[in-house]
């Protein structure tokens, strides 16, 4: 499978005639060459994806390929350096770049260094650059493309000849967007591809790359449909739809579709932004010498007209009022959603039905009476995960809990407590033949008998009556209750505490926990029965010890099998802690924590 390339990479322009929407530059660049008035630095700043970094690439191959004889092959690579001021932006950098500048061209007459992102270089590389960049050797041309012309020091702008780029407009990138679906062999809709230009924001590059995406999702066939759906873009045929509803003051079907586009998952303030312009662009229609203002297909454009035609300037220019009043609220709003449907309302509510004026006030909204008769189409609900006889079950479900006496978990669970009762036989449902009114009489009927009875049946705790039932759920509890496993008590002697508590401490030792470790050094623990006594010189100490005292007792009931182990501290400020400075000490130590040591001396007669 051969690698895919992007169609910004595989339809860059070659030569200056590829070029799309910078026609004055081209033309000028061009010119200046003919005419051998090329400066010897140039800036080209614009927007992102209008075709700098590709004409400064075209311009350096023609300068060499002026007036001399060359292989159509040749692209003179060996003569065009490109770098990225965003990675190269040190001062170490342009000197290494200055320090290039003065070796002469091997092949052609010039040497280009095409410098992107030019913004990016730090003051001192400006300063570094400026006189090599005022007056270069003859054979050098310096190209520095930017975004962001503004972060350029102004020595540096003095020194080059500037190149404003211009946003590329919707019409030629559409039209450059028809040539490459022509090549591809994609059937693609003139309406689709004026969304893509739209969306792009004036950037060819971003125009290609959503281009790709949207080919990779259709196939072969580019609709509108499709283009709007990867997109996630409202199709205008949602403003116009909504625009007529408004013109018939229908709210209620206003209010039901704007649900759907927000079912959809579409953001309240695009749609506001998106029928503001709907109106603005229904204002450019109002008169002919403004329709060109409208960068739009010819089948799109005579929507517009027709729809214009059905408005007058009056509630354009008030829609557009309302809809940006409340585009400007809408980040401030705690109730979003409930603002854009005011903001439909009182579009709806700009004219009056009968007569067609407008109404004064912008906050004016059409009493309901108004679309009584509105045609309204509901949009579709599955309801075949719904029950089939809700009613029937809702009627049974207030029955049962009507003869039901409720769980007791406590006490006070008792008061207002109903007692229990035998179903009503009465309260069945009536026959299927019956007619539906009469249904719906016996079904209240039930319901009120059912609350009757469940306030005429309950008890108070304080009567004879709920003592009793008091009583009974006490009795009741008791016997309920399990008795808990017994823990393990198993006995354990002063070795085996001492064994487990030096362990503990060479582990808080090992974690990092030096002074855990060194405080359970001081003294050695007492056994009394499930007691551990301990004696420390000060206070804060057993403060120490006391915060720790939980995951301690954790560990010896675990280890020694005992849960009954508890901790009685004591501080006595006559015990001092033992410091080992001699051998002699750090052998009794040996064989106080080990008496085995003691045995292999005497075993040897070994002696300091």
């Amino acid at each position: 499978m051969e690698p895919f390339i992007v169609s910004a990479r595989k339809y860059r322009p070659e030569t200056f005639e590829d070029v799309v929407g910078q026609s004055a530059i081209t033309k000028t660049l061009e010119n200046a060459i003919e005419s051998n008035h090329l400066a010897q630095a140039l800036l080209f700043t614009g927007p992102r994806g209008v075709g700098k970094t590709t004409c400064a690439r075209i311009l350096a191959k023609k300068i060499n390929q002026h007036n001399v004889e060359y292989d159509a092959n040749e692209d003179f690579a060996f003569n065009i350096f490109e770098l990225d001021a965003a990675s190269n932006n040190s001062v170490d950098g342009i000197r290494e770049l200055i320090a290039q500048v003065r070796i002469p061209p091997q092949v052609g007459k010039y040497k280009i260094y095409i410098i992107d992102e030019v913004h990016m270089l730090s003051s001192a590389a400006f300063n570094a650059f400026l006189k090599t960049l005022e007056e270069p050797p003859a054979h050098a041309i310096f190209i520095l493309a930017t975004t962001e012309k503004h972060k350029i020091i102004p020595t540096i702008l003095s020194r080059c000849q500037i190149f404003d780029f211009k946003r590329i407009t919707v019409s030629d990138m559409r039209e450059h967007l028809k040539k490459i679906a022509i090549k591809e062999g994609i059937d693609a809709d003139e309406e689709a591809l004026q969304i893509i230009a739209q969306k792009a924001d004036g950037a060819l590059r971003d125009s290609l790359s959503i281009f790709d995406r949207v080919v990779s999702f259709s196939g072969k066939d580019l609709t509108v449909q499709a283009v709007t759906e990867n997109l996630n873009v409202l199709d205008r045929d949602t403003y116009f739809s909504m625009t007529s509803l408004i013109l018939e003051n229908n709210i209620p079907q206003l209010l039901i579709d704007y649900d759907q586009i927000m079912v959809k998952g579409f953001d309240g303030q695009h749609f506001l932004s998106g029928l503001a312009s709907h109106f603005r662009d229904l204002m450019v229609c109002k008169d002919e010498r403004t329709i060109v203002l409208l960068e739009l297909g010819e089948s799109t454009k005579q929507k517009y007209l027709e729809q214009s035609r059905k408005t007058d300037l009056e509630f354009l220019k008030t829609a557009i009022e309302i809809t940006n009043n409340a585009d400007l609220k809408y980040r401030n709003s705690r109730n979003q959603r409930l603002l854009v449907e005011l903001c439909l309302m009182q579009l709806a509510s700009i004219l009056l039905p009968e007569s067609g004026e407008k109404k004064k006030p912008l906050t004016y909204i059409l009493p309901a009476k108004t679309f009584e008769n509105a045609v309204v189409a509901e949009p579709v609900v599955d309801k075949s995960n719904y029950s089939q006889q809700p009613e029937k079950q809702s009627d049974e479900s207030i029955q049962e809990t009507s003869t039901k006496v409720p769980a007791m978990n406590s006490v006070a669970d008792l008061e207002d407590v109903p007692e229990p009762s035998t179903p009503n036989k009465t309260s069945e449902p009536s026959s299927k033949t019956d007619a539906s009114s009469s249904e719906d009489q016996i079904s209240l009927a039930e319901k009120r008998k059912a609350l009757l009875q469940k306030g005429q049946k309950r008890v108070s705790s304080l009567s004879i009556q709920g003592m009793e039932r008091k009583k009974e759920m006490l009795e009741n509890q008791k016997d309920a209750t399990t008795s808990s496993d017994r823990l393990p008590e198993k006995e354990f002697s002063q070795e085996e505490l001492t064994m487990v508590w030096n362990k503990y401490a060479d582990h808080l030792k090992e974690r990092g926990d030096f002074i855990l470790s060194s405080i359970l050094g001081i003294d050695q623990p007492r056994l009394k029965g499930t007691t551990i006594h301990l004696k420390f010189p000060n206070a804060s100490m057993k403060e120490d010890l006391e915060k720790d005292k939980g995951q301690i007792l954790e560990y010896l009931k675990r280890e020694l099998n005992n849960y009954l182990i508890d901790f009685e501290i004591e501080v006595d400020k006559t015990v001092t802690k033992k410091y080992i400075y001699t051998d002699q000490d750090k052998f009794n130590k040996l064989a106080e924590k080990n008496p085995a040591v003691d045995l292999l001396r005497r075993t040897f007669n070994l002696e300091f």
